[in-house]
């Protein structure tokens, strides 16, 4: 067991992008990098040390050996992919530091797109969420800075700061003729992982915004209040996953538990290592550390069997999509919102010498039937059809050089390759398609999005209506048999 805790711990979702503002990442790892392989390509090492040496003679200013070394390995990881990463000794320390939940930082997620930062998602109650700040958006100049120019770490770095300093930044987006200057104050990123509540009577609603080392144990504990407060009891349970960019695989694993029987699958991971490739389940050997411990079992037995809606849409991640995924598979809970987001790879976390480390994409996640999240995501089983602004919302199969789906692209590949057409994928059934909208119903919408768990957040009023509609068919079916 200890070994495949260990095996286990080095797996890290990168929250979307694979770097944060905050420098937030994942998880951490203590793997010893590997040995080589395979031989070095010698005309290409050739051409590196003559590069190498051109500029260290030409370049119109000396440049530290260093700097150069330190650049080409930032150049081999980033052109991959865009969550392979190399951390010096700074991001290493601070991705040690942030899956504890609090952090230094404006709170967003983001990623680097033709030489600027660009913002994968706000984080919920932080300076840059309240601010206004959206997916999207293109950061050009921090202060009087421009980002053009700057590596995203460099630009991270200026972005970081002392609580309660100020910075300036200046914002391109689309739709908007001037770039948008947002006046922000830095501040300590505490995210509350999980947060819940009674709707009315017999429906809980339980948020979890990201995936931290204690979100199953605040999960537990959520789920323990709910059933006290319904007094035994739940007729429906709601689970938001809606703009959660993901987190800590053993979280994943442990909300997942809540609600599955024990031993389910919850999701495989494929890759070319044999590390890589690994299945797991509902099972307290893969989401606790301590398995004397187990706060899954002591949950109330009517978990494991009532009505379920979980919530998702376009900012939905990684550590999101495989619970979602689970769910789906497992037919525990019907999935209600937009298509999520795609993030479907693995990150492992091989520490170097000098306190540094790379963040190396090593497998793909798969959810129990056997679907690739990767750049595709998961498709709910009831769409929301006035979801604002999700068409134009950036997902992974955006990002540039972003990982394939596997499976399905490969096969693709390969028919195309036959010259055989492709085939069609049905639609899965039950899904409800988003009606198209025409001007008219567009700006009958909200100008702004309903704070999620209000009485004005529509997809949950939905929700709540889907499993009372549902209670009721189950009743007269009933009846009539």
């Amino acid at each position: 067991m200890g070994d495949k805790m260990r095996q286990f711990g080095l797996v890290i979702f990168g929250a979307i992008a694979g770097v944060m503002l905050s420098l937030n990442f994942s998880a951490v790892a203590n793997k010893e990098p590997q040995g080589v392989l395979h031989p070095l390509p010698v005309e290409e090492l050739r051409a590196f040390t003559e590069v190498f040496g051109r500029i260290k003679n030409d370049y119109v200013e000396p440049v530290e050996d260093k700097k150069l070394i330190t650049e080409a390995i930032n150049g081999m990881l980033t052109g991959l992919d865009p969550h392979s990463a190399y951390l010096d000794a700074d991001a290493f320390k601070e991705l040690q530091i942030g899956t504890q939940g609090e952090f230094g930082g404006l709170g967003i997620e983001v990623s680097m797109e033709d030489g600027f930062v660009k913002v994968i998602s706000p984080i919920e109650d932080t300076p840059a969420f309240r601010a206004g700040i959206k997916p999207g958006d293109l950061i050009i100049k921090l202060d009087d800075t421009a980002v053009k120019g700057l590596s995203l770490t460099e630009a991270i770095k200026r972005m970081r700061g002392k609580p309660d300093t100020p910075i300036t930044l200046t914002v391109v987006r689309k739709g908007e003729a001037k770039p948008i200057v947002f006046p922000l104050v830095r501040a300590v990123i505490r995210i509350q992982s999980v947060k819940s509540k009674m709707i009315e009577p017999g429906y809980g609603y339980i948020r979890i915004t990201q995936f931290q080392e204690q979100t199953g144990e605040n999960l537990a504990k959520a789920i323990d209040k709910l059933f006290k407060e319904s007094g035994g009891s739940m007729k429906g349970l709601v689970l938001d996953l809606r703009n959660d960019p993901g987190g800590l695989l053993n979280g994943a694993v442990a909300v997942s538990a809540a609600f599955l029987p024990e031993d389910s699958l919850v999701v495989y991971t494929d890759g070319r290592s044999e590390d890589a490739k690994m299945k797991l389940k509902a099972s307290p050997e893969f989401y606790l550390r301590d398995t004397k411990n187990d706060y899954v079992k002591r949950l109330p037995a009517g978990i494991k069997t009532v009505p379920m809606v979980t919530l998702v849409n376009g900012g939905s991640a990684s550590a999101s999509e495989i619970v979602a995924g689970a769910l789906q598979d497992h037919k525990r809970s019907i999935v209600m919102g937009t298509q999520t987001f795609g993030k479907g790879s693995v990150q492992t976390i091989l520490p170097l010498g000098n306190n540094t480390a790379i963040k190396l994409t090593t497998a793909r996640y798969y959810t129990p039937n056997g679907q690739s999240i990767q750049a595709k995501g998961i498709t709910p089983d009831v769409m929301d059809e006035l979801a604002k602004d999700e068409v134009e919302r950036l997902r992974e199969a955006d990002l540039d050089r972003h990982l394939s789906n596997g499976k399905a692209e490969d096969q693709k590949r390969e028919t195309e390759a036959k010259g055989v057409p492709e085939t069609k994928v049905a639609p899965k059934p039950g899904v409800k398609p988003v009606k198209s909208e025409n001007e008219e119903d567009k700006n009958k919408k909200r100008e702004s999005p309903a704070e999620f768990g209000s009485s004005d957040d529509l997809l949950l009023v939905q929700a709540i209506s889907y499993i009372k509609e549902n209670a009721s068919k189950r009743a007269t079916a009933k009846v009539e048999n």
